[in-house]
């Protein structure tokens, strides 16, 4: 990635300017690369409410569709796969395909307590979409969501996202990451040559005064760091000045 560096002092201003609308045109990028990760991916959405409230009893029924043909959906209930064979029963699964992807049901009749939770819909290559479950004891629903409302924990929301996702969301996913580390790399090169710049043109600066060996020796080395980066720096125009030794009364005064 080219940025200016401004080796003459008279385009210092331009190359500010140029850097200025490199950086910019990389955040459109990133921001751009962002907005279409989010809105090509495929991803399955809870039908109604985010979260529903049944009595004791009664049937569970949830619906969730996707916006891509999905090959197969699961349901899970907290971290565990919902299985039809259990001794539980009562447990039935529609699925569908539409012309504008998948659709999918999922019926719980008799609702126990212990069906209440967090009930999560995975389709295969999709992202995934949950939906909060209150099995009403003769509660009222507003007492239940203080009492008994348990969300789901932030490590089984990343178990179910990466589950499903496919390659195609996984490449899409890599492909905004590299554009958010290409960047941050061209911030921080942009930011370390700007920094070795001025260093520079401090050391050059230094150079007519007198100071220490120990002072020169810094700011000559922080310079020269800049050159062995292959980062181009201002030029000189002329010879560097040499280091200052020590005066008299100085040496007099250490070797006291």
């Amino acid at each position: 990635m080219q940025y200016c560096s401004g080796e003459l002092p008279q385009l210092a201003s331009e190359c500010a300017i140029i850097n200025s609308l490199n950086s910019i045109l990389f955040l459109i990028n990133f921001t751009a690369s962002l907005i279409d990760f989010l809105s090509t991916a495929a991803r399955a959405k809870i039908i109604g409410s985010q979260e529903v409230h049944v009595k004791k009893g009664s049937t569970i029924s949830l619906s969730c569709v996707v916006n891509v043909h999905a090959s197969s959906i699961s349901w899970y209930h907290g971290v565990s796969i919902v299985d039809f064979d259990s001794a539980r029963g009562g447990i039935s699964l529609e699925t569908e395909k539409t012309e504008g992807g998948t659709s999918s049901r999922l019926m719980l009749t008799r609702a126990t307590l212990r069906d209440s939770g967090n009930y999560t819909c995975v389709p295969t290559g999709a992202i995934s979409a949950s939906v909060q479950v209150h099995v009403l004891n003769g509660e009222h629903p507003a007492a239940m969501q203080t009492s008994s409302g348990v969300p789901c924990p932030t490590h089984q929301a990343l178990i179910l996202l990466f589950v499903s996702l496919n390659s195609c969301n996984v490449s899409k996913l890599i492909f905004f990451i590299s554009n958010l580390l290409e960047t941050v790399r061209f911030l921080l090169t942009t930011t370390i040559a700007n920094f070795l710049v001025h260093i520079r043109r401090l050391a050059a600066s230094f150079g007519a005064l007198r100071h220490s060996k120990a002072t020169g020796y810094v700011l000559l080395t922080l310079a020269s760091i800049g050159t062995h980066l292959r980062i181009a720096l201002p030029a000189r125009s002329t010879a560097p000045d040499r280091l200052q030794p020590p005066s008299q009364d100085s040496v007099r005064t250490q070797s006291r």
